[in-house]
This record gives C-alpha cells, structure tokens and sequence, in this order.
C-alpha cells in the first residue's frame, strides 16, 4: 500500500513531498488525504486552478507556513499564474482581496464569524462569490490551517531541490524563500533530544490507570446534563490560561505582510477580557447532520472526502500506547479532540470534560494549544516535554534524515497530530459553514 501510495503522488506531483513521506506512517489516512487534497486542487470544481493555489498561499502565510507557500507559490507558476499577485495581496484581483477578512478570522478567531461576513463576499457586485466557490474557498482556507499546523507539529522541511533543503545547517534566514516570506524551520536551539527521566518510565502505566478509573466511575454513575455543562465551562475557562508559547523565543522570521492583511490580527482565547462569545452546541449544528450535507450539495463530493477523512483520523488506532498492547485508546482520542473543539468554544452535550484534566497534563496541553492556535510558535522543547515514553509515531514527528527536522518523528506522534489538525479543520469549518447556512435561511 505504501508503494502504491509514493508512485500515486509521485505520478500526481512529479515528486514525493515531505508531507507525504511524514503522513505514511498512516497509510489509511495518507490516502484519503490525498485523494482529498487532489480533488480541491486539480479535479473540477468552482474555482480556476490558479486561484486554488493562491488561496493555499494565502492561508498558509497567515500562519508563517514558508514551506507551504513556497509549494504552492511554485504550483500557482506552473498553472499560470500571474507573478504579479505574489508580490503582495494588494496585487491580486478585488475578489481574492475580499477574501482576506474571512481568511484571518477562520486562522484566529473562527467563532466571529457571523452571516453578515457572508452577504459581505457575496455581494459585492462584480467582484462577488458564488455559494459554490465560498464553499471551495472556505474548505481550502481551513485545508492549509490545518496543514499548516501539521508542518509545524511535524516540524517539516524544505524538499531536497528546494531553497533550504538538504541541508545539515539551519538554513539561511536572508535566502530560504522563494517570496521572502518568514523561515519556517523552528528548533535551532534545541537540536538535541531530550534525555529520558526516570519519571517517563511510570508515565504511560499511570495515564492507563486513569482511563481504566474514568471508565468505571462512568459505568457506576452518570453525571447530570447541569454538571456536564459547568464542567464544560470550567475547561473553556482552563484553556485560557494555558500559554501556548509557554514563554518561548520564535524563530526569527521576516516580513510576511505581503500575502494577507492586518499582520496584527492573531489568535485570541474564545472569551476573554469580559466579551462574552456564545458557546457552539454541537447538537444545534454539527458537521454529521448539517455542515457534510451543505458541502456536499454545493461542492458535490467534497463532504463526501471530508467525512472519511475526519473518520479515520479520529477512528485510526493500533490498540497500543507505547510498549503496551490491546488497549483501548479511545477515550484519549475523544478528548484530544473535544479539548480542541473545546477551546474554539464547541460542546458536546454527551461529553463529561471531567475527563480532559484526568487524561491531559498540562505539557500536552500547552502542545496542543500551540500546534492548534499559534503553530507557528511549535519547538522541539514543548514536543519533548509531554509522553516521554511514548514513541514519536504515536505523537507526531518523524525521522527524515538527513532532513533539518525539529526531531526524529516516527508513527504515534504524527498519529496524535493527525487528530489535532482534523479537530481543528472541523472546528473552522463549523463556524464558517453555519455561517453560511444562517445566509441562505
């Protein structure tokens, strides 16, 4: 299947991208992604091949995703696209302008998106959306988010014929890309592997013990919907004190101002400094019941790709937890992922968030926040600190030697970063395609 997979996207791309070689790890996702990924960027559909490529560069810039843009400033050439747009956003046609606002909000702040943001693009005149391109656009804006967070939580570098790669020196800040956008490559500093405490030993067998308590305390006893929904509040409260950059340096970066507007604008907690954000219900719009059918409708197909793809990563298990076998791991998948929805203010009425701060610490807390919210801020040191004994296939960094990587990433690491940039990708979606859906009724 792996063979399979590398001649697929060679064939397609005329190369084996980093992305790929990391993702394999999990061949069953890697195919549904790429599948997915093909189908918004090269299959028909509402938007010229050109301006899929430029909205990729746009949401990857938002994040300072230099690789991401370099690919897809490569891509946008070869299609032909007019250099002119990649010397700033100003340059760009007035509808991929509009776009702007839409694209910092669903990076940042997604819960502010309201259906007047929507009337907004599509009803500008000549320079307005249709239904059916803001659908494209959307799923591409939150696709390179989240790619962009795996880049980073990967710590994933420039191909081998790319500025940058194949090297065994940080690359050079003053000549890394192909538009001066930011250096991407994180984790100078912090080049050596962290060394194994006799605390990571005990690490695994007690996280174990606390899955297996929280499932007899649920089976004795259920708690009430008034206490499920303060404990959901009490967490959404937690998470904003948890600092995703933890205090540390980022790596210097340059001016990236040039693909995207108000360089100020960035991520801020779902509710602080007394404004209040109404909590999203799950059961009041989810993607399973309303977010796949508006996909699929106008964009046939996608929401179709879309689902399986957030299936498998959420279902994707090999019933082990480093050196331990046959055990069940879903109850730490389903928190990963509501602790995320859980941060962008979405609950689930179904869910006790009694269980994140049993089964989450609060290093992997601080990664999580960080690769989801501020990805651009990732460091080798928040990767090393959380599930020291865990193997870096289980957490999500790879060995690609001798690529300049953050660290050495393997199955279970890319496995858990996997989760996180589908529960983020869901989460962007959900506001933008309610959103929508508030426009249209």
């Amino acid at each position: 299947m792996m063979h399979t997979l590398f001649a697929e996207s060679f064939a397609t791309l005329g190369r084996l991208d980093n992305v790929t070689l990391v993702m394999v790890f999990h061949p069953q996702y890697l195919e549904s992604f790429l599948k997915t990924q093909h189908y918004l960027l090269q299959m028909d559909g509402p938007l010229p091949l050109h301006y899929r490529h430029y909205i990729g560069i746009m949401a990857a810039a938002r994040h300072q995703c230099s690789y991401l843009v370099n690919l897809h400033v490569n891509d946008f050439l070869h299609v032909g696209g007019d250099p002119k747009w990649l010397n700033g956003l100003e340059n760009a046609p007035q509808k991929l302008q509009n776009l702007g606002e839409l694209n910092k909000m669903l990076a940042h702040r997604p819960w502010l998106i309201t259906k007047e943001h929507i009337e907004q693009l599509l009803k500008t005149e000549e320079n307005s959306w249709s239904l059916a391109e803001l659908i494209h656009a959307v799923v591409l804006l939150t696709h390179y988010h989240s790619l962009a967070s795996f880049t980073f939580g990967c710590g994933i570098s420039p191909e081998i014929d790319c500025e940058g790669g194949h090297t065994f020196r940080p690359p050079s800040v003053s000549n890394y890309c192909i538009c001066d956008m930011t250096n991407g490559y994180h984790g100078v500093d912090d080049i050596h592997a962290s060394p194994t405490t006799t605390e990571s030993v005990c690490e695994v067998e007690a996280l174990m013990e606390k899955m297996k308590q929280l499932q007899e305390c649920r089976d004795e006893e259920e708690a009430s919907q008034e206490e499920m929904a303060t404990r959901f509040e009490r967490e959404k409260r937690e998470s904003m004190f948890v600092c995703s950059s933890e205090d540390e340096e980022s790596a210097p970066t340059r001016d990236v101002s040039r693909h995207f507007e108000d360089t100020s604008y960035g991520y801020k907690d779902f509710s602080r400094h007394g404004m209040h954000v109404p909590t999203f219900r799950a059961q009041d719009y989810s993607w399973e019941d309303h977010g796949y059918s508006l996909v699929n409708r106008l964009y046939p197909d996608v929401g179709q790709l879309l689902d399986e793809k957030f299936h498998i990563a959420y279902n994707l298990t090999y019933n082990t937890m480093a050196m331990h076998k046959d055990v069940d791991t879903s109850m730490l998948r389903r928190a990963i992922w509501n602790y995320i929805h859980c941060m962008f203010g979405i609950r689930y009425d179904d869910y006790d968030y009694g269980e994140i701060n049993q089964l989450l610490d609060r290093s992997f807390k601080v990664y999580i926040k960080t690769v989801v919210c501020t990805p651009e801020k990732t460091t080798k040191r928040m990767y090393d600190s959380f599930w020291r004994q865990f193997e870096h296939s289980e957490k999500g960094q790879t060995t690609l030697s001798p690529l300049p990587l953050l660290t050495t990433p393997s199955a279970p690491q890319v496995h858990v970063n996997l989760l996180l940039v589908e529960a983020r990708m869901q989460a962007e979606l959900l506001y933008a395609l309610r959103a929508i859906t508030r426009y249209m009724t």
